[in-house]
């Protein structure tokens, strides 16, 4: 079996809960809106501005896996269903990208990462919009992929192996680490990664071949690269 020679890591739910920047970015919008577009606010508030996304979202699946395309246009349409079609898209986008990264992250991650940068490179694999420069972990990582760059989304093998082109490795020599089961697990299985389930609920697998290791948080992951690079592989 070939050595772990870098890890791939997805961002979202895996370093930070994403949740509540999402909730929080869809209110600075709201705010946004109140106070300079009061009647889009009205005919808009947060839960139909979100089934409008979704609706986008449904309507544009040559866009799925660029979901900052997806809100821009849920910005121009529900301007335009006020009549207005000069939309402040800019404006309002730069509002939710903002918050969108105003990110927490989860109590072992800053520290675990550290760790396993001095370690080998990371790649970060991400289908959303998070910017790790706005965040400040970019200098962690070796090289960042995410689906609007990439053209696909995970769980679509193209996104991992254009993270081991970038790597200069063979799929096999990557570990691949996120909580999602499907994008992450799967995903990564199916294009010769080796998977890591990042389980920090406690859940039980059942979606289909298991993970090679499961970890409940990062540092436990650290502890076992620790590990492993102590007995060569």
């Amino acid at each position: 079996m070939h050595p772990i020679r870098a890890i791939t890591l997805d961002l979202d739910d895996t370093l930070w809960p994403v949740l509540p920047a999402l909730i929080e970015a869809e209110h600075c919008v709201d705010r946004w809106l109140k106070e300079h577009h009061p009647d889009v606010a009205t005919k808009w508030p947060i839960e139909a501005m979100r089934e409008l996304r979704e609706k986008v979202a449904r309507e544009h699946t040559h866009l799925s896996h660029d979901f900052s395309a997806q809100r821009k246009i849920t910005i121009r349409q529900a301007f335009e269903a006020c009549g207005i079609d000069d939309a402040p898209v800019d404006a309002l986008w730069a509002i939710y990208f903002a918050a969108r990264n105003n990110v927490e992250l989860y109590p072992d991650s800053l520290a675990a990462l550290e760790r396993i940068a001095a370690m080998m490179p990371i790649v970060s694999i991400s289908n959303g919009n998070a910017d790790l420069e706005v965040i400040g972990l970019h200098h962690l990582f070796h090289t960042r992929i995410n689906a609007m760059g990439a053209g696909v989304a995970k769980p679509d093998p193209k996104i991992f192996l254009a993270a081991a082109e970038a790597l200069g490795l063979a799929p096999a020599e990557i570990l691949h680490v996120g909580d999602d089961p499907l994008l992450d697990v799967v995903g990564a299985h199916e294009a010769g990664l080796r998977t890591v389930w990042l389980n920090r609920t406690g859940a039980t697998w059942s979606h289909g071949p298991a993970p090679d290791l499961e970890f409940a948080d990062m540092c436990d992951l650290a502890n076992w690269l620790d590990a492993s690079v102590a007995r060569g592989g």
